[in-house]
């Protein structure tokens, strides 16, 4: 157990035994003890922790809270713990205010695995898949799977530091309505070139340059060969041709972007294996589809409205909703994206994993809701997917809105970004912004070298650190282990409160974890560094006394190990100069 946690826990022990003991002497009356919370102050004069326990007691104890904070602090007990004293504040608050054991502890700590400090078992090893970017491969990749790429890469990181067994998947929708659509595409560019305007293009095409592009490859290679050829035989070799070559381009431009899945899935092995013919027979035989007009169509309205009431929804609610049935096999016999979607989710949970996690568009936010309870009507926990919906990103330049690259003159693709900006850069960017706010992403901080760049000014500060280091060893001066004794001269107010940051950041790594945002890591990293840099503006580290300028170095080794430990985990490099 972390310093931190030990810490909450004594508190919370400390507390409970303190209002027995007050019952006990008849300061209280007998009740059952409530629930109460520790905290930890917005306001550092507040306090190291706070309780409410007197605010909650209130109701159960028929008292004012003051008076019951009153008879617990006069039956609190301290000693052996990490707390030294507490005061009584406002109508019933009682704060608390750590020893210099809590402080040298944290320390200690780090120094004793820095590499796996934040590391815990919240997750007790439960699999979990995180399952990211999927972008159509049918064209090539934009900022939203820049954004999606980001965050789901770090989330599995840090699901990984939190004790869970992360796996991250790559679902490659190449069959169905859009691979269609895309043969269509690639066969009208293909034949514009030997018939010119006598070929008109669908009205629904892809319309990318791409599109031409690989059209245009396939005419140099193969010359006029599916000019005289069937419709049918024409586009699938010309999808043939094209998809891999897409594919190809995704997973280079993901490995480029510095992710590596654990798994490319394909759609079309779905289809392939019959699974999804078996998902609808599954719902078939529970009585949960119905045809209509030559197609299938799954009772989305009558499960969810099941699943709503079941949640204590009221039916205005439900109505006001306007759910609706959905097609599951098409009049033509092709099976619609939303049946292969289930059978992929229901892959997911027959593969072993207990809880799947989906980074999704913000435009997909009305799919939610029947995905989960598609997952209710085929067996499955429907709350065991949960689903992260990304906003829209727009790229800004001199404060301008940018749609078109520099370099191609066309749409900005993921690849543009990550040849204009540093990919340590975007990692970072992406991540500063929770998913479900639209965020602006501002390309000439992003390729900027100071402390306006949050990537660039946490880089800088484990720099820094190292050149402390370098610039001691040269005039002989080498870092010792520090006693618990000497740890406790760290007691300056810039000291302290940069050790209680340090402190929290298993709890950041767990909490973090548990809502599914990596952006409160980077949030938590640089204001670490933000407290690195005003303790070394306040505190001198040479030139003092040797023992604190020991204990001092530890605590800047210990900063240096979890910027590192942060960067590290996501995958961006932490240089040792600068």
């Amino acid at each position: 157990m972390d310093t931190y946690t030990s810490a909450v826990l004594q508190l919370k022990n400390a507390v409970t035994d303190a209002v027995n003991r007050a019952i006990e002497n008849g300061e209280l009356p007998k009740a059952e003890i409530p629930e109460f919370i520790i905290e930890t102050p917005a306001d550092s004069t507040h306090g190291d922790f706070a309780t409410n326990a007197a605010m909650a007691g209130a109701k159960a104890f028929r008292m004012p809270p003051f008076k019951i904070a009153q008879a617990i602090t006069s039956c609190l007990e301290l000693e052996g713990t990490m707390f030294e004293r507490f005061e009584i504040a406002g109508p019933g608050f009682i704060n608390f205010f750590l020893g210099a054991d809590y402080y040298a502890g944290v320390i200690s700590e780090i120094l004793r695995d820095p590499e796996g400090y934040g590391s815990s078992d919240f997750g007790k090893g439960e699999r979990v898949m995180v399952e990211f970017v999927s972008a159509n491969p049918t064209g090539p990749m934009h900022m939203g799977n820049a954004r999606g790429g980001a965050l789901g890469d770090c989330l599995a990181a840090v699901l990984s530091k939190a004790g869970y067994r992360a796996y991250r998947e790559f679902y490659v929708n190449d069959a169905g309505n859009q691979i269609e659509k895309f043969g269509c595409s690639l066969e009208a560019r293909y034949l514009q070139i030997f018939k010119g305007d006598e070929i008109s293009f669908p009205e629904d095409g892809y319309q990318g340059a791409d599109i031409t592009e690989l059209a245009r490859e396939y005419a140099d290679l193969n010359g006029d060969a599916l000019v005289n050829a069937s419709s049918g035989e024409r586009r699938k070799a010309l999808v043939d041709y094209a998809l891999p070559k897409n594919i190809k381009k995704m997973q280079e431009d993901m490995a480029a972007y510095k992710i590596q899945y654990d798994n490319w899935f394909f759609e079309s092995e779905l289809h392939k294996n019959g699974e999804v013919k078996k998902v609808v027979d599954l719902l078939t035989q529970k009585g949960l589809t119905y045809e209509k007009d030559g197609a299938v169509w799954y009772k989305n309205k009558e499960v969810l409205t099941k699943k709503l009431l079941a949640e204590g929804k009221t039916q205005k609610y439900i109505d006001n909703l306007e759910l609706k049935d959905d097609v599951l096999i098409r009049q033509n016999g092709n099976p619609t994206y939303f049946a292969a979607d289930i059978a992929y989710h229901k892959n997911k949970f027959d593969r072993g994993f207990e809880t799947l996690i989906d980074v999704w568009g913000a435009d997909h936010h009305g799919h939610v809701m029947r995905m989960k309870g598609a997952m209710d009507a085929i067996g499955y926990d429907g709350d065991k997917l949960n689903v992260v919906l990304m906003q829209l990103v727009k790229l800004v330049r001199g404060g301008e809105l940018v749609k078109m690259s520099k370099r191609t003159g066309k749409a900005i693709q993921l690849h543009d970004l990550l040849e204009e900006v540093p990919v340590d850069s975007a990692r970072f960017l992406f991540n500063t912004r929770e998913a479900n706010t639209q965020m602006d992403f501002d390309l000439d901080l992003a390729v900027s070298q100071d402390n306006q760049n949050p990537v660039y000014y946490v880089q800088y500060a484990h720099a820094r650190i190292c050149s402390i280091f370098k610039a001691l060893e040269s005039e002989g001066i080498t870092p010792r282990e520090c006693t618990k004794e000497e740890l406790s001269l760290l007691i300056a107010p810039e000291e302290r409160e940069l050790i209680s940051h340090l402190a929290v950041y298993s709890n950041e790594i767990i909490s973090s974890a548990k809502d599914c945002d990596p952006t409160k890591i980077t949030r938590y990293v640089t204001q670490l560094a933000t407290l690195f840099h005003k303790f070394y503006n306040a505190c001198r580290v040479k030139g003092e006394d040797e023992p604190l300028m020991q204990a001092r170095l530890s605590l800047c080794a210990c900063v240096r190990s979890v910027i590192k430990n942060v960067l590290t985990m996501f995958n961006i490099n932490c240089p040792d100069s600068m």
